[in-house]
């Protein structure tokens, strides 16, 4: 049969549509014309192909190839496309039954001698093909990776030559079984309780992890910033099958997802000098930037005022919806970002300003302008802002006292039960008409807020802001009344750290 269609997937944003390669032979002159909308990977597939079908054994036909990529309208990019394409050539050729193709998706990188390698996104490929009833084949790294789908029979492949084996009825593939037992536990996690001092930047940061609230550090060099940042993975609750599944196709689309690292809350941590594009995602293909690969995770912001203004500016939209639309001339791509924002800075240039040993000698001008490099906007959009201040000698030497990772995280996942048993979401997530319903103060506490606005002169959304971070301390204190200690707690992280 001069014709044959092979079921694999493309990668659009985080959906993974199929994509069905049509090869078919002809007479005429030996060519091989690929059509479809291929990239420079895809199209360099037509020499890995050749060499690969020939190092195993196989003839390569000298015949007119057409290889169409259906849809025609959907870009595809990335190697793939290799061994579904192989396969197509094979039984155009005859070289391998044909019927046996309809049962199948596949996916996977040729090398010159046949071997297969391991693709990107593969694990959000098999969550789009569940209801497609077919089994995928994919190279054995990128398959143990997809079994955590848990709803595709996955089949393991080490080589085309493999492949065609199980095809033809002369072998079988190996199946890849996922491994049994709940989601990774948390207790390889950094804990807090190596962190001495900072009683109230503990407190700030159990608080972050209740509610899902953004969070910024502000302090002179060596008082434990990036540490307590380190340790907040640690205190979040554990995710859900769902929640770990979706970010762990994310990172899939990056090629840097570790099976043995699923349910793990990811944690990110971009230098200063990095691009918009690498923060947000973009590129003439888009990908996910770091706020989606912290999808579910956190995202620490080091030296804060040294990031491109226009980088910071990107985080804005993103950090109230929870989502990032990337668009460009021929493509856009939507990819999520329910990450929890933690910045550290230091207080001005040198670091040391307000230091009682007098170390700082930056000039007033200059404590401005390094201030004034984060926008109003922004900063109204980070929940918590706290002081972390340096410790003393008695608190350096002493023995370390303050609680383990374990015991605040049980308090934190006792609040998060009741954020979602009462509004099914965190309390950092809900809308401005939510918080109105959930998060409204007793009598005291609303007289407190009102001065509150009078003398910070709050903006709208800070009000908000103060209302959410009040009704997660109210959870964390099992109180289903928003008291004015609650509030009183909550404004006090909102007046900026510097001022």
């Amino acid at each position: 049969m001069p014709l044959a269609v092979v079921h694999s997937r493309g990668l659009d944003g985080l959906s993974a549509p199929e994509v069905a390669v049509e090869v078919h032979l002809a007479g005429g002159l030996p060519s091989v014309t690929l059509v479809g909308l291929p990239d420079t990977e895809v199209k360099e597939a037509r020499d890995r192909v050749r060499a690969a079908l020939q190092n195993s054994g196989f003839e390569f036909p000298a015949r007119r190839i057409t290889i169409n990529l259906a849809p025609a309208d959907l870009p595809k990019e990335s190697g793939r496309f290799d061994l579904p394409i192989a396969l197509g050539i094979l039984a155009a050729s005859g070289q391998i039954p044909g019927n046996a193709l309809n049962d199948y998706e596949f996916a996977g990188e040729l090398s010159l001698s046949g071997e297969l390698r391991p693709i990107r996104g593969a694990l959000a490929m098999v969550l789009a093909s569940g209801g497609q009833g077919r089994s995928f084949v994919l190279p054995e790294e990128s398959a143990r990776e997809a079994v955590l789908a848990g709803h595709v029979r996955i089949l393991m492949a080490g080589s085309l030559l493999a492949v065609c084996a199980h095809l033809s009825g002369q072998g079988e593939l190996s199946e890849c079984l996922a491994a049994t037992g709940e989601i990774p536990g948390q207790s390889d996690y950094p804990d807090l309780s190596d962190v001495r001092g900072q009683t109230q930047a503990k407190r700030a940061l159990e608080i972050a992890a209740a509610g899902g609230h953004s969070l910024l550090l502000v302090g002179p060099p060596g008082t434990g910033k990036s540490m307590l940042a380190l340790r907040l993975p640690g205190l979040l609750p554990p995710m859900t099958p769902a929640a770990a599944l979706e970010s762990a196709a994310v990172l899939s689309l990056a090629g840097q997802f570790q099976p043995e690292a699923f349910g793990r809350h990811p944690y990110r941590s971009p230098h200063h000098t990095a691009s918009s594009a690498a923060i947000v995602g973009g590129g003439g293909v888009p990908r996910p930037g770091e706020i989606s690969l912290a999808h579910q995770g956190v995202l620490f912001l080091d030296e804060l005022p040294e990031f491109d203004r226009r980088v910071l500016e990107a985080l804005r939209e993103p950090l109230e919806s929870g989502h990032i639309h990337i668009s460009r001339a021929a493509r856009q791509a939507e990819f999520p970002a329910q990450f929890q924002l933690v910045a550290a800075m230091n207080p001005c240039p040198c670091g040391y300003y307000g230091d009682a040993g007098g170390k700082c000698r930056c000039t007033p001008d200059q404590v401005a302008r390094y201030r004034k490099k984060l926008s109003g906007p922004l900063l109204d959009r980070i929940d918590l802002q706290i002081e972390v201040p340096a410790l003393p000698a008695e608190a350096l030497q002493g023995a370390a006292d303050g609680e383990s990772s374990a015991t605040v995280r049980s308090r934190v996942t006792q609040a998060r039960t009741r954020q979602l048993m009462r509004q099914k979401k965190p309390n950092a997530r809900l809308t401005a008409k939510e918080t109105d319903h959930y998060c409204q103060p007793d009598a005291a506490g609303a007289a407190l807020l009102k001065q509150a606005i009078s003398r910070l002169k709050l903006s709208a959304r800070a009000y908000h802001r103060v209302l959410r971070v009040a009704r997660s301390i109210a959870d964390l204190a099992a109180s289903e009344a928003i008291a004015s200690q609650h509030i009183a707690e909550a404004v006090q992280y909102r007046r900026f750290a510097m001022d």
